[in-house]
């Protein structure tokens, strides 16, 4: 396969030359309406894991010097003054060896499931997800072997799901959001990459992530199968095609419930978070509502009406489903599910010209059922593709807080029992 860690094999052996492979990522830019800002690289490689490979970041949470993002928003931008210095992360992925050279496409502030107008590298018709879809276009469709990535309530794993990537949700704290802490979001957001493999997501988290996170081991528990009512035949035979391999390596896989009350509350704090943050955010920097798409206007408004009172309470809620999550589990190690429910969404999926805020929020929970629900509690999921006809379906795999290492070892294993993803394009440089 090819993905980040083969690339810096190749750059490394001297079977392509980093300028090389820039050259060819910048080359391919402009593919799928997958880019929105593309710099010229410069200033010395890292000599980590992934030395000389080509890298995006997303135009919405941590930014790199000279790229610093504007969620996808014209107001933002007229406002951008780019930052002189990388933030924590970026200063961490410029360690392990990645070169960030431009920023992928969201919808504004990160508000849909889709990232019009970008398209699916396996599909134009359909969107590569949201609110990481330029990403997750530009990884599928080989632009870059691996691109920043941010999840606030599925940003990472649904957009992982509608390109056939592998993405983490790391757990709550474990990958830095310094200095400015701005899409901390009460502990709401974790932020990381999409990938071609485990590998790669692996070796990101390892170069990353805070040294005291992720270490928390599995015990010797079974593993749960939920699935949500209603799940098309496809994402549920991705399941069992996952819950079959987990068996070929002796472990028990048991049926459980769909939490439907812990996901509902789950997706009530994840929309008051973004509500109440969007309200702050714009009136720190003295946006006005008609800078922004009607949507983004509309959920703005319903911030600004809410009381201190309401966002203490939602920080309180997203500590009890903590709590709850891990008393739900039991003595379940892990738990598999589908990330989508009916499939990938098309293009122009949702209307960022309308203004009724609970039917968009109701329309991202009923795309990806109890996304939100590793955001609210915390935990990690990581998304693994099972290829078959057309686009692979992203099986998510979850476990508690804190065992993001051995969540992703499993997810490893997983990976090597499926059949491999044949990618629609190669990645650009690679020899």
């Amino acid at each position: 396969m090819q993905d980040a860690t083969s690339l810096a094999a190749a750059i490394a052996s001297g079977a392509v030359p980093a300028a090389e492979a820039m050259a060819a990522s910048v080359a391919a830019a402009d593919r799928f309406g997958a880019v929105v800002r593309v710099e010229t690289a410069a200033g010395p490689i890292g000599d980590g894991p992934f030395a000389g490979v080509p890298f995006l970041g997303k135009d919405l949470g941590s930014g790199a010097a000279g790229l610093s993002p504007v969620a996808g928003s014209a107001a933002l931008a007229r406002r951008r003054v780019d930052q002189k210095t990388d933030s924590d992360l970026f200063a961490r992925f410029r360690r392990a060896g990645l070169v960030p050279f431009g920023l992928t496409r969201v919808p504004e502030f990160g508000l849909a499931l889709t990232s019009d107008p970008c398209v699916n590298p396996w599909d134009a018709g359909l969107s590569p997800g949201g609110s990481s879809g330029g990403a997750a276009a530009a990884v599928a469709g080989g632009i870059v072997a691996m691109a920043h990535a941010t999840d606030a309530a599925g940003s990472i794993r649904v957009p992982a799901a509608c390109c056939g990537l592998v993405g983490l949700k790391p757990s709550r704290g474990a990958v830095p959001m310094g200095p400015d802490q701005g899409n901390w979001l009460l502990g709401l957001a974790s932020e990381l990459v999409l990938a071609r493999s485990v590998r790669d997501v692996a070796m990101a988290f390892a170069a990353v992530a805070e040294p005291w996170a992720g270490g928390r081991p599995f015990g010797k528990g079974p593993v749960a199968m939920v699935l949500p009512d209603g799940c098309a035949a496809a994402q549920v035979a991705g399941v069992e095609a996952v819950a079959e391999v987990l068996r070929g390596f002796g472990l028990t896989v048991e049926r459980r419930d769909f939490p439907v009350a812990m996901a509902a509350r789950a997706g009530r704090v994840a929309q008051g978070v973004l509500t109440a943050s969007l309200a702050e955010w714009m009136g720190f920097l003295g946006v006005k509502g008609e800078e922004l798409t009607p949507i983004a206007a509309a959920v703005m408004a319903e911030g600004c009406a809410m009381t201190g009172a309401e966002v203490f309470a939602l920080g309180r809620e997203m500590a009890i489903l903590t709590a709850e999550w891990e008393a739900w589990m039991g003595e379940v190690d892990a738990v598999i599910s589908p990330v989508l429910r009916d499939g990938v969404p098309k293009v122009g999926a949702f209307d960022m010209g309308a203004r009724d805020v609970a039917a968009h929020f109701a329309q991202i929970s009923d795309i990806a059922p109890g996304a939100a629900l590793a955001n609210a509690a915390g935990f990690p999921a990581v998304v693994v593709p099972v290829a078959g006809a057309g686009i692979p379906v992203g099986v998510q795999i979850a476990a508690r807080a804190g065992c993001d290492r051995a969540l992703l070892a499993l997810a490893a294993r997983v990976a090597g029992g499926l059949p491999e993803v044949a990618y629609p394009y190669p990645v650009a440089g690679h020899p």
